[in-house]
């Protein structure tokens, strides 16, 4: 796979639960509520409406979980890709507080709809942060020294080098990292399917290979199909990086990125253990972020690189693998036997941006590498909003999201240059 419209060749895929084939809208159907995308953020915006009986119809213009939610690295992490310091110094104490009352919220949303609708996706606990460079281990023990005492989040420890090591075996990190018991890691396309399957069971409507053409209407709406259309009073736009051709007067809020991930042949177990002590999951410090974790068959399931055009590298074993070896050079012998890319959503603060238009379309996107957690947020909040509490929701309008120089047109050429700055910051 070599192009951002093509399936994926993942190891999510090959090792999916119950892939459901979903007819493709053909007609014209009424609802009260039009959710158009078939990720965590529309699954569980329609999920929760249809609780709560609204009629709800979901348009997904591939498959479900087909974009970054069925193909991302399944990390569910605490807080925000933005941390902690920097959300007090951008917004003050108060609103940083509750971005990370937010947050937990965000990672109890995710637990608690596995465990009601007994999802089988591989749900483990602990989630590190690491790093290669020595002088990041006061960083790591300052944030986890911040979140202990400022905000009583107890699940949180420092590790130093030598623990991080004592972890993974591995060469490549030692700037010491923290472990957070509360974070997790997941099968994030099971997950996905499993909500899908929530969501019918309550009612809803999900139609696949349906993609939204354009949508009309103010207090009456219609949003087109290339085949039907749905009549209805609310819209949801829960599209994430696909969102462009769409809705272009919010589209320059985001920044499309392609990422990249591999999965070697299973290890044996004393081997997964070498590399991955605990079964945790983990990221890096760099810009251009490395993570990994173990898959429940003892799979490396390892993401590194990043792109900024519509084609993914034409060889991602290699791609992929290389970058991997950097951090596990004992893999150098293990056969690579899926590699896959997918597309995300950055804005410029990397805050996710979740809102009402003055159309009253409803939107949210932008997760900016937190989508797991955060994309189950915004479906929820966005479902309080339209039935009348948006208190949630509201927190989000305090969260100012620039839109890129340029906009839609003109925002790659610097967005790239900045890119190739960070990508020489990480080398040094």
């Amino acid at each position: 796979m070599n192009n951002q419209s093509e399936s994926p060749d993942s190891y999510y895929l090959h090792s999916a639960n119950n892939i459901t084939t979903r007819r493709q809208l053909t007609e014209s159907v009424d609802a009260d509520v039009c959710v158009i995308g078939g990720g965590y953020t529309g699954l569980l915006t329609a999920l929760n409406l249809a609780e709560k009986n609204y009629k709800v119809v979901l348009l997904e213009a591939r498959k479900v979980g087909w974009g970054a939610s069925g193909r991302n690295g399944g990390q569910v992490g605490s807080g925000h890709n933005k941390k902690i310091n920097d959300l007090e110094n951008d917004y003050g104490k108060d609103l940083a507080t509750r971005l990370w009352d937010l947050a937990e919220d965000a990672k109890e949303i995710v637990r608690n709809r596995i465990e009601q609708h007994k999802i089988d996706c591989d749900l483990c606990y602990g989630n590190m942060a690491v790093s290669d460079d020595i002088r990041d281990q006061k960083k790591h023990q300052e944030y986890v020294d911040k979140l202990n005492h400022d905000y009583d989040y107890d699940l949180i420890s420092y590790l130093s080098e030598q623990e991080v090591y004592d972890m993974f075996h591995s060469p490549f990190f030692k700037g010491g990292g923290s472990l957070d018991m509360g974070g997790m890691h997941l099968h994030p396309l099971n997950y996905a399917l499993g909500l899908a399957e929530a969501a019918e069971r309550a009612g809803v409507m999900i139609f696949e290979e349906s993609e939204v053409i354009d949508y009309q209407g103010q207090e009456k709406k219609v949003v087109y199909t290339k085949k039907g259309q749905v009549n209805t009073s609310t819209i949801v736009l829960a599209c994430n990086a696909y969102l462009e051709k769409l809705e272009k007067k919010i589209a320059g809020k985001i920044m499309p990125i392609n990422n990249f991930m591999l999965a070697t042949e299973p290890l044996d177990e004393d081997e997964a253990r070498y590399i991955n002590k605990d079964n945790v999951c983990a990221h890096d410090n760099k810009f251009h972020v490395h993570y990994f974790r173990m898959s429940q068959d003892n799979r490396l399931l390892f993401g590194g690189g990043e792109n900024y055009t519509t084609k993914f590298p034409s060889n991602l074993k290699s791609y992929v693998r290389n970058t991997m070896l950097d951090v596990f050079p004992k893999l150098e012998k293990k056969k690579i036997d899926f590699a896959w890319g997918g597309t995300i959503a950055v804005t410029v603060n990397r805050m996710p941006h979740i809102g009402k238009m003055d159309s009253g379309v409803y939107f949210s996107h932008g997760f900016s590498g937190h989508g797991v957690a955060m994309a189950s947020l915004a479906g929820t909040i966005m479902a309080e909003a339209i039935d009348g509490l948006s208190k949630r929701f509201d927190v989000f309008n305090e969260v100012k999201i620039h839109t890129y120089p340029g906009g839609t047109l003109l925002r790659w050429p610097g967005f790239y240059l900045g890119m190739l700055y960070f990508s020489l910051r990480d080398r040094l």
